[in-house]
């Protein structure tokens, strides 16, 4: 994430932070500028504010002050007349991500980790964590291994642990191309990449391969931004984050080097107050103008003029489009269906037939059985409910009772006796695929999950789609599903994280449900 503020500050030395100002948290190290000492946004009366742990030194800043508008326009006033732009002509550098520095730490990336060698010495220069201060071995300086660093096994299990993550259809890239091929390094991501990778796969990843503290702080930073990317941000929620914020962030300087937070890590505190104010991200992210770059970028195809084949390919583009507006027998990205397209539905009024009615006689089945003096009026009513339901709707409708529609003639009327049987289907423009064909794609969608009538969720794998066919051209889709215990002992929900042994079935008598 990337504060909308900073296009009017150079993103570099001791007051880049835009919202902080003057009084950005910042030090010198060796190399670089640090944002580090977020302590100062804790109360005054916090015990951390007097440890020394952090940098050797107790805290008694206050936070940073909130300059005015008048202040503000002042200082913008000041502000040098540049181009913007990463190349070196208009004085201005690449933009990193903050996921990138921190996966690249955990992993050990050569290439994007922050515990470097002048990291390490910074810790010594600091007098802080001594078990991590470089040492002479001979002829040799050797780093001693970190607990915020994967070991080699467990490098190589977080990448074969990406190398098999299967996401829904239409969710994300195919991260198992980005796995080298000795599972020792994760290269080539993309920003959208990124975004997965800390949003849904380190929480997950990392709770078995680093300590519990280190991997409880990793996963509310993940939480947090998969709070923030939500479709609904609710502002008390932000409120909330704004203060966790601060204490994530003071963990993360006890347990990482102060060379690993720069001006990205520190602008993780002022998104909760963005979000406030601009509100959901989807709508401010820069994505789609990502996408459009790359469409203009596959214009070029005379390296030596750039600016010229982007303008002819962007000419030829409108000609098509304006062109295509006039094709009516002819596919175009008009009149193209959508890729999860499930069609046009007729209208039904019972919930079976794809609406919210619900179909009758149930409860007063039951109720005869009770009267009848029936043992067992559960199973009794499974075994004998089809053909009662029959009976009372034909018997009502012999009487012509306003109630019997066509829909629920069809209904009791039973199916027909050949049930079609499909590997997959799409359903509110979401794709499904039996379990069977789930194994051999690359993405997974064979997953479901149902409300209970407690607000409980019950978990399953998708085994089979049926559709059942009946008078007037009526038709029904179920499920079958495998379905996992959901209990204590099978299911254990912790920092937000669900986790579920599939290897448990239950619910081998109600395996079906509608396919909605």
């Amino acid at each position: 994430m990337i504060s909308q503020q900073e296009a009017f500050f150079p993103g570099q030395g001791y007051k880049a932070c835009p919202t902080c100002n003057e009084d950005t948290p910042s030090m010198r190290v060796i190399g670089k500028t640090a944002y580090f000492g977020h302590r100062r946004f804790l109360p005054s009366t916090h015990c951390w504010r007097s440890n020394l742990d952090f940098d050797g030194r107790t805290e008694r800043k206050r936070p940073p002050r909130r300059f005015s508008s008048v202040d503000i326009m002042d200082q913008l006033r000041r502000v040098k007349n540049t181009i913007p732009g990463k190349h070196p002509n208009y004085g201005g550098v690449k933009r990193k991500r903050g996921d990138d520095d921190l996966l690249g730490t955990l992993m050990g990336d050569p290439h994007k980790s922050k515990d470097t060698d002048n990291a390490r010495r910074n810790l010594q220069n600091l007098g802080i964590r001594s078990k991590l201060h470089l040492y002479e071995d001979g002829n040799k300086l050797m780093k001693p291994a970190s607990e915020y660093t994967f070991s080699e096994a467990n490098r190589r299990k977080f990448c074969r642990f990406v190398r098999s993550i299967k996401f829904p259809d239409g969710f994300a890239a195919n991260l198992s191309k980005n796995v080298a091929q000795n599972d020792s390094r994760i290269v080539g991501l993309k920003s959208h990449d990124c975004h997965v990778i800390m949003q849904r796969l380190l929480p997950v990843g990392c709770r078995s391969l680093v300590n519990k503290t280190i991997s409880s702080t990793i996963i509310k930073l993940c939480t947090f931004f998969n709070q923030l990317c939500a479709r609904t941000v609710n502002v008390t929620d932000m409120v909330k984050a704004q203060d966790q914020l601060v204490i994530i962030l003071c963990k993360l300087e006890r347990i990482f080097p102060p060379a690993f937070f720069d001006i990205m890590i520190h602008l993780v505190l002022h998104l909760p107050e963005e979000a406030k104010l601009g509100g959901p991200v989807y709508m401010r992210w820069m994505y789609p103008f990502e996408r459009y770059l790359k469409r203009l970028k596959d214009y070029v195809k005379n390296a030596a003029k750039p600016e010229g084949s982007i303008s002819e390919g962007y000419v030829v583009d409108e000609a098509l489009t304006f062109c295509s507006r006039y094709f009516d027998d002819i596919e175009t990205r008009f009149n193209r269906p959508d890729r999860n397209d499930d069609g046009i539905h007729r209208t039904r009024r019972l919930f079976v037939f794809e609406s919210q009615c619900k179909p009758m006689g149930k409860h007063q089945h039951k109720q005869e059985l009770q009267l009848r003096g029936c043992l067992n009026p559960d199973e009794a009513h499974r075994n004998e409910f089809a053909d009662w339901f029959f009976e009372k709707i034909y018997a009502m409708n012999r009487v012509h009772a306003p109630e019997v529609t066509h829909e629920l003639l069809s209904l009791a009327s039973k199916s027909n006796i050949v049930v079609s049987s499909y590997p997959a289907c799409i359903v509110n423009g979401v794709r499904f695929v039996t379990h069977a064909r789930d194994v051999i794609l690359k993405t997974q969608k064979s997953g479901v999950s149902v409300p209970g009538t407690e607000n409980e969720i019950f978990y399953g794998q998708l085994q089979e789609i049926l559709e059942f066919s009946y008078l007037n051209d009526f038709s029904v889709v179920l499920f079958k599903c495998k379905w996992f215990r959901c209990d204590s002992r099978h299911m254990v929900t912790e920092n937000n994280i669900t986790s579920i042994n599939i290897t448990s079935e239950s619910y081998k008598d109600d395996q079906f449900i509608l396919a909605s």
